[in-house]
């Protein structure tokens, strides 16, 4: 059996999208996330976490311990309830059990049986209590390294909904769009809290096939071309780390060509970026390629 995380890493992750909306905000009819005062394209942890669990979902389908908690139509206090039956234990309305040893029975049954629970962590302070976990992966807000452009198109529908609308014209909706847009973000993994949910070297190894892959079962016609460009990753050889993350982040330089600079173009491929790392790197830090 695969044992748990020893190390400490901290990666960049970059993707670039192209003709599409990589992460809609609900709270602006769906248009891409973009940040007001500079621009940039933004694209959240949470959008990357679903893709990931999707990923995960289709590649190991219903293995033992693959289970996904967060997914669609999942009744969460029925997975909670699972617990405490395998378990043994009757649960108490909002409560864990008394006990300590019962308590992280539940939490640990929980994150030995959900991918996404001894990855990402959860809440589980439902009607039936399972505890909080706190995930050794986390990641942040992804942001575009350019200015991005929103483009609105308009689309028609020939067919109707009702009877009462033969008679309509054609309904016309809106589609939202990015020509291009490069995004890095920044994910963290903590040596420690592995060790608690039970997070594995094959867990990290699915987890890389997420990042290199995902996009690839979350297709749609709205998302346009999202690929993954390279994830960066640094390796601590301590479980608490030989270097802050930032200085590490500061070794990856990702700019745009001189000649698009010089002629004031915006970028429409990854061809139009050069990204380079500095391998001068802090004792006991080491570089891997994780996409």
């Amino acid at each position: 059996m695969s044992t748990p995380i020893q190390h400490r890493y901290d990666f960049v992750y970059l993707f670039d999208i192209t003709d599409g909306n990589p992460n809609g905000d609900p709270d602006a009819g769906n248009l891409p996330r973009i940040d007001p005062e500079t621009g940039q394209g933004l694209v959240t942890d949470v959008c990357l976490k679903r893709k990931v669990r999707n990923y995960v979902a289709d590649q190991k389908s219903d293995a033992p311990g693959h289970q996904i908690y967060v997914k669609e139509k999942a009744v969460l206090n029925q997975q909670h309830n699972r617990s405490y039956i395998d378990v043994g234990i009757k649960p108490e309305s909002k409560k864990l059990p008394k006990k300590e040893a019962d308590a992280k029975k539940i939490t640990d049954w929980m994150c030995a049986n959900f991918f996404d629970i001894r990855t990402f962590g959860a809440v589980m302070t439902t009607e039936v209590n399972a505890g909080q976990v706190r995930g050794p992966i986390q990641l942040t807000f992804s942001r575009s390294l350019d200015p991005v452009v929103t483009a609105e198109f308009a689309i028609t529908r020939c067919a109707v909904t009702n009877d009462k609308d033969l008679e309509k014209e054609r309904t016309i909706g809106r589609k939202f769009n990015i020509p291009y847009g490069m995004y890095r973000g920044y994910g963290f993994l903590n040596a420690s809290l592995a060790q608690q949910t039970g997070f594995t070297e094959d867990d990290l190894l699915l987890f890389k096939g997420a990042l290199n892959n995902m996009f690839e079962t979350d297709r749609s016609a709205a998302r346009g071309l999202m690929s993954p460009v390279r994830c960066i990753a640094f390796k601590h050889e301590k479980s608490t780390g030989n270097a802050r993350a930032d200085q590490l982040f500061a070794k990856v330089f990702v700019k745009l060509r001189p000649e698009l600079s010089a002629e004031n173009r915006p970028p429409r491929s990854r061809e139009d970026y050069l990204i380079e790392v500095d391998k001068v790197l802090p004792e006991g830090v080491t570089l891997e390629e994780w996409v």
